[in-house]
Formats: structure tokens, sequence, C-alpha cells
């Protein structure tokens, strides 16, 4: 929670304190902690010995939908939070989940930090809460320990944890599998004692939270692009002096800068780690074929995106 500190008695402590959480580990190669770690970074070195970042990674301050609550209500200053559950508070974030919508990481920021972005974050700013931009998660990826997955056919029937967002639901159901929405925290046992099959998350994320341990194959679905969003309390942020909240927006787009290229940099270690804590990886055959399949999860959710938005962003994609 923002606190001012009196200074008296604690000649180091910060002028203003900002909560930041975030529900993965706290692991140099885990995307939500690479963001929070270049934020910290950024914005204290813009205001040294005013500003402290605190951070709370692995859902010390809860689940990423309790994060989201606890900045709509103020009573945590920062979250990163993934799409899919910010598009539970605000459906025009539905856009990001489509699947097979982007098809490179480059495409993706183009468009997040274009209009579509900017008219997103103008759209969840009416519940609260300030986007300060997309950090890159990584493309989502197929992981189960039934086979591995070259065509949709071989979705059919598994298991799949969901997160607990319609998009996500609808684009597993129309590949034939069978979607289980289940909470972060609860996935991991859930895979050890077979109560689900699989999973769909990036790399990075499969690496850095050991689910190599509990899981034989991954394949390179790249379903979705998994985008991870930087965000700010409204109350908290209004309650900032002006040029600290400008040193706030700056430093958050340094940071998601920084944390793109980080990523990108990372990601052959991580598959390479991942090889050899035993994992099969493979290729997808066409994805065409896939692309066919998920044709009515677009048509679904058009009305709740917004016929506009969604044109926009088609748009963007096809003409790149």
């Amino acid at each position: 929670m923002l606190t001012s500190i009196a200074l008296t008695g604690a000649a180091h402590a910060a002028e203003i304190e900002l909560k930041l959480a975030w529900l993965t580990a706290d692991s140099p190669t885990d995307p939500y902690a690479i963001t929070a770690h270049a934020f910290k970074d950024e914005l204290e070195a813009a205001l040294p010995g005013r500003v402290e970042v605190q951070l709370f990674p692995n859902r010390q301050l809860g689940d990423d939908k309790e994060i989201l609550e606890g900045l709509q209500f103020g009573t945590i200053d920062m979250g990163i939070i993934t799409n899919a559950v910010v598009a539970n508070l605000e459906p025009s974030y539905q856009l990001v989940d489509l699947p097979f919508l982007f098809g490179s990481a480059e495409q993706a920021h183009a468009v997040l930090d274009g209009e579509v972005g900017q008219q997103l974050a103008t759209n969840l700013r009416e519940h609260g809460v300030v986007s300060l931009g997309a950090a890159e998660g990584g493309f989502r990826n197929m992981i189960n320990n039934t086979r591995p997955v070259r065509t949709p056919e071989d979705v059919e029937g598994v298991k799949y944890r969901t997160m607990q967002n319609p998009v996500f639901i609808e684009m597993f159901s129309s590949l034939g599998g069978s979607p289980v929405p289940m909470a972060w925290g609860e996935v991991f046992t859930a895979m050890q004692q077979g109560t689900v099959d699989g999973l769909e998350i990036p790399t990075s994320v499969v690496n850095s939270n050991n689910y190599a341990e509990v899981t034989k194959y991954l394949s390179f679905t790249r379903h979705t692009y998994s985008a991870i969003h930087l965000l700010v309390s409204e109350r908290s942020f209004e309650n900032l002096p002006e040029d600290v909240q400008q040193a706030v927006m700056e430093a958050g787009e340094a940071a998601i800068a920084k944390q793109r290229d980080a990523v990108a940099a990372a990601e052959a270690d991580v598959v390479a780690a991942l090889k050899e804590k035993g994992m099969e990886i493979n290729e997808i055959d066409d994805v065409g074929a896939f692309r066919a399949k998920v044709g009515p999860v677009y048509e679904r959710f058009e009305a709740t995106i917004g016929e506009e938005l969604l044109d926009s962003a088609l748009q963007a994609v096809s003409s790149d």
C-alpha cells in the first residue's frame, strides 16, 4: 500500500513505498520477475531515496484475481498480471488472447504498443486500474503427459488446465480437448496427481516453475501470445506527486523494453534447460489446421471485444 514514512528516526527510509505483486517465482528467467526487477531498478534509479519498490512474488499477496482486486481497492499498489485475468475485468482484453492471432512477438508488440493497446488501457482505466504497458510473457505452448501435440486431433480428449477465462475454455473446447479451469496455485499438484493431463503456459514459466519435473511433452503450439500487464492502482497512482507519476510511466516503458529483450535472449537457454531435464519437445505440423478449428472462438467473442477494436487488430496483423 502506498505510504509516506516520517523521516524522523528513519533517515534512510524512502518517502514513498510501492508494493508490486505477482504470482510466479522470483526467478532470473521468469518473465514476471524480470519485469518486476526491471521496473524497480528503473524507478529507484530515477528517484533515488524518494521511492522504494517492494517486491512480493510467488502469490505472497494472492493469485492474479486477488492482486487485480487489490489494485481496484487500492490495497495493493502495483501488479504484473496475465492478460486472461485482466480480460475477466475488462472484456475488450479478450482480443489479446484470441488463438493464433499473432504470428510473431514483434507483431504483438506493434499492436499492443499502438492504437489498439492505447484503447485497451483507456477501457481498463474505467475500472480503477492504470496500465503501464504489456511485457513479454512469450507464446503459450501446450505441455502434457498424454502425447505430443502435432495436429489438432492430438488435443482431443486430453484434460488441459486452463485459466479461468472464457476465451481459453472455448479455445480448448473447439480443439476437442477437455478444459479444466483452475487457479494457478493448484496446478502443480494437479499435474503431480494426474487430476489434469496438461496445461498451456509460456516456455519460460515451464522452466522457472519446475514443470519439467511433472510433465513429459512440450509442443510448440504457440497458440496464444501471452501479454503480462504492468499495472498500477489508480488510487495509488493519483496519490503520487505529478513528477513521480511521470517517472512511474517512464520507468514502466523502459522496464518493458528491457524485459522483452531479456526474455527473447533467454529463450534458447530455457529450451535447452528443459531438454536437459528430460522433456520431449516438438513443433506442430501445420498451424493452418489449428486456425481452421478455432474460427468459432473469434465469432463468439467479437461482440464482447468490440467489432471496431477486433477489426483494427486484424488489419494490423494482416498488413504486417
